[in-house]
Parts: C-alpha cells; sequence; structure tokens
C-alpha cells in the first residue's frame, strides 16, 4: 500500500473529527480538524509562526492555498469583515472540514472553500495566504505556486510561510525571477514568513 499523505484527494484512514482552540489576532476560533487532514487536533508550528508575525491583511479578496481545515482563511474572514475568503485543497475532506468550521462560526457568508476545479476560472485574489504543501515535491509546488500567483490581481501579495530546512530561502529566491519580488519579513523557530508582490 502506498503510503497516505495529507494532500491525498481522498484519504481512506477513518475519518474521525477533533475539535481544539486557536487564539489567532486576539480572537478564539474553535475548529474541528480530523484523520487525514493536515495538522490534525492542533496548530502547525509554521502557521503559528504566520500569525505570530503578521497582522490581518486590508481586505478584499483572499486565497488561502492549501487551506487545510481553513484556519488561515477563517482566521482572516474573523478578523477582516469586509474580506472574502476562497479556501483551496486537493483534500475533499479538508474541504468538508474547512466549510462545516465555516458554518459553526458563523462565517459561511465570506467563507467558501472547495478543490480547484470549483473555483471560478476568472476569479482574482488582493491576497494570497498559504502554509503551502512543500512535500508534494518542488516540481509541483512550484507548478501549484505559479498557476495561483498568476490569479493576483494588480499590486496583490502573497504570504507564505515555508521552513528554513525545506527550501524557504531558495523559494524566496526563485519567485523573485519568477516576476514576483519576494522579502522576508520574518523568521523563527525555523521558518521563514515570506511577501511576494505581482510585478506589474
Amino acid at each position: 500500500m502506498v503510503e497516505e499523505h495529507y494532500f491525498t484527494a481522498d484519504p481512506s484512514v477513518p475519518f474521525a473529527r477533533e475539535p481544539f482552540e486557536a487564539t489567532v489576532w486576539g480572537r478564539t476560533l474553535r475548529l474541528t480538524t480530523g484523520s487525514g487532514v493536515f495538522a490534525r487536533g492542533r496548530l502547525d508550528v509554521g502557521t503559528a509562526v504566520l500569525f505570530r508575525e503578521t497582522e490581518p491583511p486590508a481586505g478584499g479578496r483572499v486565497l488561502d492555498l492549501g487551506c487545510g481545515y481553513g484556519v488561515i482563511g477563517l482566521a482572516v474572514a474573523a478578523a477582516v469583515p469586509d474580506a472574502v475568503v476562497t479556501g483551496v485543497d486537493v483534500n475533499e475532506r479538508a474541504v468538508l472540514l474547512a466549510n462545516e468550521n465555516a458554518a459553526a462560526l458563523g462565517l459561511a457568508d465570506r467563507f467558501r472553500a472547495s478543490t480547484a476545479d470549483g473555483v471560478a476560472p476568472e476569479a482574482t485574489y488582493d491576497e494570497l495566504w498559504s502554509n503551502p504543501p512543500i512535500r508534494i515535491g518542488k516540481d509541483a509546488l512550484h507548478a501549484l505556486l505559479l498557476t495561483w500567483f498568476a490569479r493576483l490581481a494588480p499590486g496583490g501579495r502573497a504570504v507564505l510561510v515555508v521552513g528554513k530546512n525545506l527550501g524557504g530561502d531558495s523559494l524566496q529566491r526563485w519567485l523573485g525571477d519568477q516576476g514576483y519580488p519576494t522579502a522576508r519579513i520574518a523568521s523563527a523557530k525555523g521558518f521563514r514568513v515570506l511577501e511576494s508582490r505581482r510585478a506589474d
């Protein structure tokens, strides 16, 4: 049997939900995670660094790329009343949990998760936030980022958290080479927080 990962579209491991609470940007979010989904029952270290080292975006259309159970996008929606957030994930359980969490938090009118084929092809975003799935491999990661960075609106930006030992510094250089000038805005606990801009 091939080992399954959180980026498997339909994990075969039995589905068990697990609740937990995360305090993000001064707000407590009561969330449900589950087996076969990244960071079940916890806030992973990288995402915790992302939250601690940033302020919420100003608003507008926000993409949570690789949303998992939805913690980044839901934190944005909770903190920014005029943000409209789209979560995208290949993992169908993650999409289900993210939408359940949005409903439980009263945010379903401004947060919706789906797989990539559920996103309108013409949709663009003012902000892209992500703890990207580095472990899918460099080529797949680069293709994923280029696909979604291309949807940034003029003046748009992306905020990513990437482990230093998983290529955070080389990813920063690579994004710049692709036409997305990228700066390191924070470094903590072995993670880089990167901010990319669309070069218009």
